[in-house]
């Protein structure tokens, strides 16, 4: 009989960096080689949206798990705006993480179409902790990282036009 593996072993995704000091380019950079283990060579461009900032988009491709890993090493840097996703695969949701400056990181599963994923326990536990409408709203908020996405907003169209690089992670 043979066993079939039924969650995907690989997968892809991109990082988004939104907006980074000049002076942590290269540690960005240092941060996603090490991470992906390969070498990340970004091409950065001003962020229109922040004078003295700079951006960069990369895809990536590699183990499932591997955006939690690339939000981890990015996050030491508090004075960085990033996006990280990871796109859906066979038994596996997807994921995304934002970190802003003052907020700090947000995480939410997504689906298919980049949405993001609100479990049924997730909400029950919101409608259990919130008796009142108000205090509902702003629960479900904070899930689906509206903050964050408030405040990356002009740092994503300041973005338009500029150059993606792709990493593929080695393994082994």
């Amino acid at each position: 009989m043979r066993i079939l593996n039924q969650f995907a072993d690989m997968t892809t995704g991109v990082v988004y960096i939104h907006a980074s000091p000049v002076a942590l380019c290269p540690h960005v950079e240092w941060a996603l080689s090490s991470t992906l283990n390969a070498r990340a060579d970004l091409k950065w461009s001003v962020q229109d949206a922040e004078p003295g900032r700079m951006r960069a988009t990369v895809d990536w491709a590699g183990p499932v798990g591997t955006a939690a890993r690339l939000a981890n090493a990015l996050r030491e840097w508090p004075g960085l705006a990033f996006e990280i996703t990871e796109n859906p695969s066979e038994g596996v949701d997807g994921e995304r993480f934002s970190h802003v400056p003052g907020l700090g990181m947000w995480r939410g599963s997504a689906g298919a179409n980049g949405d993001v994923i609100v479990g049924e326990m997730q909400l029950r536990a919101m409608m259990d902790a919130q008796p009142d409408s108000a205090g509902l709203a702003a629960e479900l908020d904070t899930a689906l990282g509206t903050a964050w996405d408030d405040a990356l907003e002009s740092y994503r169209m300041g973005g338009a036009g500029a150059e993606v690089t792709w990493l593929r992670q080695r393994v082994g």
